[in-house]
């Protein structure tokens, strides 16, 4: 019987693969309270805990495994973890970075347990789960003290064993895939890529998923109209300062819509050794901060780069709903996925 990593990657050569929407903008549908948000030995925690969705998997397990449902439902076929602050980092924000570790097993396991059963359900559609490695709230590159450029609020190394933790924690929970995402800065992606090669060596897990191992995913956050990530890369620039690592695929996600991507999903994929995956939001936001695009204009949008075959694995970011999953899950099976040939640590380029 083939192992999963087997099985996603024969299901990448197939089909153009769909991935989850968002996983904050279905919690707001349930007016959680402080109360929700809040287990047992942290009834007298001193900071207010509302909006720190991670700390749902213990909480509100129920919630979380509901949201994971309607996104299996909707066809995605695969679902990521509710950890994308679930690091010491972020998590110190609210006193519980000893919570880190917690936080990715609980999701890992949440999402894995519904992942099967509808695997079990559907043989033919085997559904996975990616571990969501957040880009953290501090960057490595930038100074947040524009009046100390030199001055920086986290280090390479501070970083890297916030995401070992992290790395440790959805491995255990049972994660098929790890997936960096919303990449801003590329110093942080990169901390994140050593901290997965330490865990992975210490396991005896392989680097490559051609190999055996446990895939990686990579996606990037192009901030505006200059093309740019938030730490000044250009997307053919963050391609090759990520392509040390056998990648399963390479991407972008959030900050702008499907039409807004489509000149960087081009780049990549006609650059990447390593198949392509795109997530953007719903759209742009309004003045409000709200995203108002409907399931039916962003499958439109999106299948301009599916015709012109640029993807392999589609999903929604900021503001998408398994309603708009399910349109691009519609769309996207009328259109073979891109062709790519993945790298291994015996051709990966000097």
């Amino acid at each position: 019987m083939p192992n999963r990593t087997d099985l996603l990657l024969q299901a990448l050569r197939q089909k153009i693969l769909i991935l989850d929407g968002a996983m904050g903008t279905m919690i707001q549908r349930y007016q959680l309270t402080e109360e929700d948000f809040r287990i047992p030995e942290l009834q007298d925690h001193p900071q207010s805990l509302k909006g720190n969705n991670d700390l749902l998997s213990l909480s509100r397990p129920d919630v979380i495994a509901a949201i994971h449902r309607a996104y299996l439902d909707a066809g995605a076929d695969i679902i990521e973890t509710n950890t994308f602050s679930s690091t010491t980092i972020a998590q110190a924000d609210y006193g519980l970075e000893h919570l880190a570790y917690e936080l990715n097993l609980k999701s890992a396991e949440i999402a894995k347990k519904e992942a099967l059963a509808y695997s079990e359900q559907n043989p033919d559609k085997p559904r996975f789960v990616a571990g969501a490695i957040g880009p953290t709230n501090r960057t490595a590159s930038i100074s947040p003290d524009v009046n100390d450029p030199g001055f920086r609020a986290i280090t390479f190394d501070q970083l890297a064993e916030a995401y070992a933790e992290q790395v440790r924690g959805l491995l255990d929970g049972g994660a098929d895939i790890l997936l960096v995402e919303t990449i801003f800065d590329t110093l942080n992606a990169k901390a994140a890529l050593y901290a997965i090669q330490d865990v992975f060596e210490e396991k005896g897990i392989p680097l490559s998923p051609e190999e055996g191992g446990i895939p990686i995913m990579i996606s990037g956050t192009i901030t505006d109209a200059s093309g740019r990530t938030l730490s000044g890369q250009t997307t053919e620039a963050f391609l090759i300062s990520l392509s040390h690592v056998p990648l399963l695929s390479i991407g972008l996600n959030c900050a702008l819509g499907a039409k807004e991507l489509r000149p960087y999903l081009k780049v990549l994929s006609e650059k990447a050794p390593f198949y392509v995956s795109a997530y953007p939001n719903a759209g742009l936001p309004n003045e409000f901060g709200q995203y108002d695009q409907g399931p039916e204009e962003m499958a439109k949008q999106a299948e301009v780069f599916l015709k012109e075959g640029y993807i392999n694995i589609l999903g929604g970011c900021c503001g998408t709903t398994p309603d708009h999953i399910a349109a691009l899950a519609q769309v996207s099976a009328s259109y073979s996925p891109r062709k790519a040939t993945l790298q291994t640590e015996s051709n990966l380029p000097i």
